[in-house]
């Protein structure tokens, strides 16, 4: 077989991620506080970019003048043709009472055709002029952190340079809640002390406000803010050691580790349940950001549900075409010309991509909403079992660009503030053969039904799957033990021990 070179034609098809491309799949999954952080960014960026609202010098208009007001004229007997008093006694004699409670006499005044304002004087008064030292953010409170209030009572307890240092490493490893997260013979061996010399400087921080700072367990922790109410005898402390025990409602194994009768045992459990876990916290965390949903949902006057876009979160930007025809009619170089060609470009191509953006939020919300309406007619036991899919063929789009859509959005309906994703569950045959049941809606029931059990009557795990049998719902014991763990809710034995042991306590108060 010959081998040789030829020409051929070929048409094909081939997706290309262009930046254009990238930045408006980018903007789709973009929070509303991450889309504002992005365009705010684009702003400072792009000269050609304009927030929507805002006042140019050129169309900021000056307001007119006022006309000064005329004096007004002067009245026989007004206060300015009163004679000045030539003493101070004298006017301290009219006016009866003493001016050093009136005016401060070491602040001279200043008299008119006067050279100049006395050397040193200041006038501090709102209206009046400040000196040079003055500092407004002086006034202004700060935000005391933990470390900052553990280092400030560091400085008074700690006199030694060098343990002073120790302390402000610890600290520096001491977490929001209170508790000591480092090692201490990493801290030793950092600083070339002992670790006898860092174990006692800990023990010093311990000491500090909040009580039970710079523990390094959850015993620890209490037990140092038993030590301060003098409550940390025999038995408590072996209570600290079993809190294993305590967290699985042992009751009857914490009385034999204690030595100590059921009376006792309670007391000891309500003087444990007033302490405070995580002393750290009372400063406060990180800033934290309200929960500002994107889409609104409401009933309309026909029955049917309304959707709309929150447009308080969609940034209004333009392209400024003005300035743009204004600089480039000044632009000269080719490298000036190509800056404002990409400044254009990008700015058009941010200001189709944000309200491409917000067209397919709403219409991804649009449908699910069409999906749920069951839901937000009745509550969580009618929501429908519901897919990406199903909505991507719904609204002609592809799962990727829905999930993304979902991803980190909110609604607003009369059933709260829910994330898209919420809306999004697997399904649960029907015993019966009739329609699916949400995955969300079954854990909803399995949580109703351990709410409403009474402490001599505990659901195991297979009576709730007969229980749920009942009702239609076609479900294994293990996918039941899996959602009551999801939410954090205890087996049987251990809520019947609790119940039991908070009864025991009701009997006892």
């Amino acid at each position: 077989m010959g081998l040789s070179p030829k020409l051929e034609f070929r048409q094909t098809q081939s997706l290309v991620m262009t930046p254009q491309l990238m930045q408006a799949i980018k903007l789709l999954q973009l929070s509303n506080l991450e889309l504002v952080a992005y365009v705010e960014a684009e702003l400072e960026r792009n000269p050609l970019l304009e927030r929507i609202g805002e006042e140019t010098e050129a169309s900021a208009r000056e307001e007119p003048a006022l006309p000064a007001p005329e004096p007004a004229p002067e009245r026989p007997g007004d206060w300015a043709e009163t004679p000045v008093e030539a003493s101070r006694a004298s006017m301290e004699a009219r006016l009866d009472t003493d001016l050093g409670n009136v005016f401060p006499d070491d602040a001279p005044v200043e008299r008119p055709g006067a050279a100049g304002p006395p050397s040193g004087s200041t006038m501090e008064w709102g209206g009046g002029e400040r000196g040079e030292d003055y500092n407004p953010e002086a006034f202004l409170a700060s935000h005391t952190t933990l470390a900052d209030h553990l280092e400030a009572q560091l400085a008074v307890a700690e006199t030694d340079p060098a343990r002073r240092l120790i302390g402000i490493n610890l600290i520096g490893l001491i977490d929001e809640a209170g508790y000591f997260t480092g090692e201490i013979e990493t801290v030793a061996a950092l600083l070339d002390a002992s670790v006898t010399e860092v174990e006692s400087v800990l023990r010093l921080i311990q000491t500090f406000e909040p009580c039970g700072v710079g523990a390094r367990t959850l015993s620890e922790c209490l037990a140092i803010q038993l030590r301060e109410r003098d409550r940390c005898d025999p038995a408590m402390q072996a209570l600290l050691a079993n809190l294993e025990l305590l967290a699985r409602h042992d009751r009857n194994g914490l009385r034999r580790v204690c030595g100590v009768d059921a009376e006792d045992l309670a007391d000891m459990i309500s003087e444990i349940r007033r302490l405070d876990p995580k002393p750290g916290l009372i400063f406060g965390t990180g800033v934290v950001h309200p929960l500002v949903p994107d889409v609104f949902v409401r009933p309309g006057s026909d029955g049917s549900w309304l959707v709309e876009l929150n447009s308080e979160t969609l940034p209004r930007v333009l392209v400024n075409q003005t300035y743009h025809a204004t600089v480039a009619r000044a632009a000269r170089s080719p490298k000036e010309k190509s800056f404002l060609a990409d400044c254009l470009q990008s700015a058009s191509w941010l200001t189709r991509s944000l309200d491409q953006r917000a067209r397919t939020i709403l219409k991804v919300a649009s449908e699910i909403v069409r999906q749920q309406e069951a839901f937000l007619d009745h509550g969580v036991r009618h929501l429908r079992p519901l897919n990406l899919r199903t909505v991507a063929d719904a609204i002609g789009m592809h799962e990727s660009t829905v999930s993304r859509v979902t991803s980190n959005k909110y609604i607003s309906t009369p059933r709260g503030v829910l994330e898209l994703k919420f809306f999004f569950s697997s399904a649960i045959a029907a015993s019966g053969g009739g329609e699916a049941h949400s995955a969300e809606a079954v854990r909803h029931r399995i949580k109703g039904l351990i709410e409403a059990e009474s402490a001599d009557d505990i659901l195991s795990d297979d009576t709730l799957v007969q229980k749920l049998k009942s009702d239609g719902i076609d479900i294994a014991r293990r996918t039941v033990a899996k959602y009551r763990e999801s939410m954090n809710i205890a087996s049987s034995v251990q809520r019947r021990r609790e119940k039991q042991g908070a009864r025991t306590e009701t009997a006892l108060a």
